[in-house]
């Protein structure tokens, strides 16, 4: 996409730099100093003061007078103590309006009435907003809204006015327990969807998407011709039989996460080798699971073909809450991991297991290369039972992060002075840990001992 091209060339050139990961997402930040002497550009080039009114991170416990950005296109008061939103403002020239990140409670009926060419909305962050009003119905001309870490309950069904709607993102609501049917179906124009972290909702309300699990999601989505990025949480095999049957999806899909599977007790990952663009993978919650394995389906080509081609878009792998797993041997097929979060698995005893891997190069057909060759961080949250990561030293040439917290048994990290030569690697343990941690060596301690922090 035009967008993500842009940003890569800003963060090339150094006018952007690397935010870190929030909510699963990769963001960027601007230095205060290049945010300065962006405004200073733009203003010289429109001739105006008044295309932006920027006050994020302000300490504001009110909306701002508006009179001081009727006139703006740009507007961001972010990150601040704002509650209520009660004026009614008249701003015909707005486009683009950033209230994540707030207090937000009430938004009145009027607010919307008179910003009709806004093109993005971000009411993200405000966890205390339970209601969008009606006037929402107003911004014809909305593009995108983030509705993500709201506390919002249901969406009106007025929003199916947003006829030019192309990006929605209706992530970690965990409060919502209503969409209405046929209202997802009704943005034509859609590109970009994103859910998850949404409870199911067991009432008798037909007119409900989210009643029953996924499959009336999955029925309103198919109908959208123009979807090229899908964020979406499956919380069934038979749904995700169903989901995969959808060529269409296969293409789309970008993150997906397979939460409270109870069906069965080993799940085969190769069921998911066709999700082309798949970036993030994450295992929630499955406490039937006893495996993820490895078995070739009757789709799979010959073993002349490069495995890795089957999963060279993940970049981002979470297990978490997954009681019963022993293992993640089957991450070695993502050959550009960048990131791998493995926590609250009780009885996970080994990250890469040396029986597995060798299984592993019998299903397809070619040894498995070095793990983790492109990995940059690696989380280990409670997993009491956890006694080894990999058999040996691995060189890990781009890793920057580990945190290891509450893994007992975990006596050693496989790291020689060979690995992440170069970085600045950081390692976070709690400090009973790092006191009984065991080295490959004298040199391999001293070279790594400087990277430790304690956590809390």
């Amino acid at each position: 996409m035009q967008g993500d091209n842009i940003i890569g060339s800003l963060l090339n050139v150094c006018l952007l730099e690397n935010g870190g990961v929030i909510g699963g997402e990769d963001c960027v930040k601007m230095h205060d100093v290049i945010r300065d002497m962006a405004f200073w550009i733009t203003r010289e080039f429109e001739a105006t003061e008044d295309s932006f009114f920027v006050k994020a991170g302000a300490q504001l416990f009110e909306e701002p007078d508006v009179k001081a950005w009727e006139n703006v296109k740009r507007m961001s008061v972010m990150k601040n103590k704002i509650a209520v939103l009660k004026e009614t403002p008249k701003c015909p020239n707005l486009r683009t309006l950033f209230l994540s990140q707030n207090e937000l409670q009430m938004i009145s009926n009027g607010f919307f009435q008179f910003i009709p060419r806004v093109t993005v909305l971000d009411l993200s962050g405000n966890g205390y907003l339970q209601v969008l009003p009606e006037g929402i119905s107003q911004l014809v001309s909305l593009e995108c809204l983030d509705l993500s870490l709201t506390g919002i309950s249901e969406l009106p069904i007025e929003l199916k006015s947003l006829t030019k709607l192309k990006m929605l993102d209706l992530s970690y609501m965990r409060n919502l327990r209503k969409i209405p049917q046929h209202l997802i179906s009704s943005f034509s124009k859609l590109q970009i969807f994103r859910m998850c972290e949404v409870r199911d909702i067991d009432d008798h309300d037909e007119d409900n998407v989210l009643k029953g699990g996924d499959e009336k999601l999955i029925e309103e989505l198919k109908g959208l011709q123009r979807l090229n990025i899908l964020s979406i949480e499956i919380k069934s095999v038979l749904c995700l039989e169903r989901f995969l049957s959808f060529n269409f999806f296969r293409c789309w899909t970008r993150a997906l996460i397979l939460k409270d599977f109870r069906e069965s007790e080993v799940f085969n990952v190769l069921c998911l080798e066709n999700l082309e663009r798949l970036e993030t993978l994450e295992f929630s919650d499955c406490d039937s699971m006893e495996e993820i394995k490895l078995e070739k389906l009757h789709t799979w080509v010959s073993s002349s073909t490069n495995y890795t081609s089957r999963f060279h878009t993940l970049s981002k792998v979470q297990i978490r809450g997954c009681s019963k797993l022993k293992d993640v041997t089957w991450v070695i097929l993502a050959p550009n991991l960048r990131s791998l979060v493995v926590w609250q698995c009780i009885k996970m005893e080994e990250i890469l297991s040396e029986e597995k891997l060798d299984e592993v190069a019998g299903v397809i057909g070619i040894p498995y290369p070095k793990p983790f060759l492109k990995l940059e961080s690696l989380n280990l949250i409670y997993l009491p039972k956890l006694k080894r990561i990999y058999r040996d030293a691995l060189p890990f040439p781009c890793l920057t992060f580990i945190r290891i917290y509450k893994c007992k048994e975990l006596k050693k990290l496989p790291l020689n002075l060979d690995s992440a030569k170069g970085n600045l690697l950081s390692i976070e343990v709690d400090k009973f840990w790092q006191e009984e941690v065991e080295w490959e060596d004298e040199a391999t301690r001293d070279a790594f001992l400087p990277s430790f922090k304690p956590l809390f």
